[in-house]
């Protein structure tokens, strides 16, 4: 008897697309219901792309984009922002990285002057280099180094998954790759990697599109045409021996464990990577999903477990390789191998006896729930739609992500867990060294 079906509502966002001479391409996604927008510019350049000898490189830029530009001095764009209303960031991954603003819908053209006037050069000095890789290194000790369970899984879990440089290395980058960094890398890397064919500008919220369009040509338009570099190949070979290891981690008061498994493309092949995104969600998402209700609750082998795909926990700004990931937190003298073992019975079980009546239909609500939420806001809307232009060349997929997610089928569930068997994972365990 087939499962009950979620019923999953659809957004209607409106998309307009183009591109500027010198490649910039630009979404356009008007909602006149508030007055306020999001900006987002994603360039095509991440941690997977910064070269050997350079670990951090592509975090270290992020704060080097925002240490002034070709006609603004140092914290110019905090105070314009910040003086309009408004607030701002950005953001390292595996994939891209990614600045953005929200603002009272009065000020698009002040957003859009700033990021257009770094994009055509940010204020690489020796002294802005030397200071933003002092931050970076401090984010290091108070995110890593100093804090229990630092970069795990996402740091400590890679190298131990793959072999390729791309893959494997620490993103947030060594002390002394940061160190050797010169003002002559970073204007070469700027050169490389931000050039207008390589990045995308999205904008939501309170704008007429004829005049967004004028506006950005008019800030963008003479932006000078660089294009995109060519993206290397990253793909490895899946894994057909079981790897793990461990390390001991000295602030850690419990021990850990984290498993990670080869998932399809998630562009190249998203009809068979949606089912395993929907797989991550049954097995881990609240007190009734498959594992937290075994190992949690009624074993009380782990203290705490989750599940997601990609590295950094977002499945839809990923490319390949990518992987499923579960990781979980034990109690004092927990057993890792018996929560692996637990793990293997409950996948099989899964791929064998299948999901309960209603259990696929909850967890799929639940998801579209949350995919809703995040693109609610203006900023969330323009910065999803920047980077499925940017990989995938459809923002609009945003309005379909929901309903795509509550039409995976409970046989490709099903075959998906089936694929997750132990001579497939990395594992890592983290080993309690402030236990004392």
């Amino acid at each position: 008897m087939p499962t009950r079906r979620a019923r999953i509502p659809a957004t209607k966002y409106p998309v307009e697309r183009f591109t500027l001479d010198n490649g910039l391409r630009v979404v356009l996604t008007p909602d006149r219901s508030a007055s306020v927008i999001g900006v987002a510019v994603v360039y095509d350049v991440g941690i997977r792309s910064e070269p050997q000898g350079r670990t951090g490189f592509a975090h270290l830029f992020e704060h080097l984009m925002f240490q002034g530009s070709e006609n603004l001095e140092k914290l110019a764009h905090f105070r314009h922002v910040q003086g309009a209303g408004g607030t701002f960031n950005g953001s390292t991954h595996l994939d891209y990285t990614d600045y953005y603003e929200t603002l009272p819908g009065n000020a698009l053209e002040r957003a859009l002057f700033l990021e257009a006037d770094r994009m055509r050069g940010p204020r690489l000095t020796e002294e802005n280099l030397r200071n933003q890789v002092d931050v970076v290194k401090e984010e290091i000790r108070v995110n890593v180094l100093n804090r229990p369970y630092g970069g795990f899984p996402w740091l400590t879990l890679p190298p131990v998954m793959f072999d390729t440089f791309p893959n494997a290395h620490d993103g947030y980058g060594s002390f002394d790759d940061l160190e050797s960094a010169t003002v002559a890398d970073a204007a070469d890397f700027f050169r490389r990697y931000y050039a207008s064919g390589n990045a995308v500008l999205a904008v939501s919220g309170d704008v007429d599109v004829a005049e967004a369009t004028t506006l950005v040509e008019r800030h963008f338009g003479d932006v000078p045409a660089r294009p995109a570099p060519e993206r290397p190949d990253f793909t490895e070979p899946d894994l057909t021996v079981e790897r793990r290891t461990s390390y001991t981690d000295q602030l850690a008061p419990l021990p850990a464990v984290a498993s990670a498994w080869r998932v399809p493309d998630p562009v190249g092949d998203f009809a068979g990577y949606l089912p395993y995104v929907v797989l991550a969600e049954v097995l881990t998402d609240g007190d009734a999903s498959r594992l937290v209700e075994r190992m949690v609750q009624r074993d009380r082998s782990v203290t705490g477990l989750g599940g997601y795909l990609g590295f950094m926990g977002d499945p839809f700004d990923v490319r390949d390789p990518t992987a499923l990931l579960l990781q979980a937190h034990l109690p004092p003298g927990g057993d890792v191998d018996k929560a692996l073992r637990t793990i293997d019975e409950e996948l099989d079980r899964l791929a064998t006896d299948g999901l309960t009546d209603g259990e696929l239909a909850r967890t799929q609500a639940r998801m579209a729930t949350h995919l809703l939420r995040d693109t609610d806001a203006v900023l969330g809307r323009a910065l999803r739609m920047a980077v499925l232009e940017q990989q995938r060349g459809e923002p609009g997929l945003l309005n379909d992500l929901p309903r795509l997610v509550g039409e995976v089928t409970e046989d490709q569930v099903r075959a998906a867990a089936a694929t997750l068997r132990p001579e497939r994972r990395a594992s890592i365990e983290v080993i309690p060294g402030g236990a004392k």
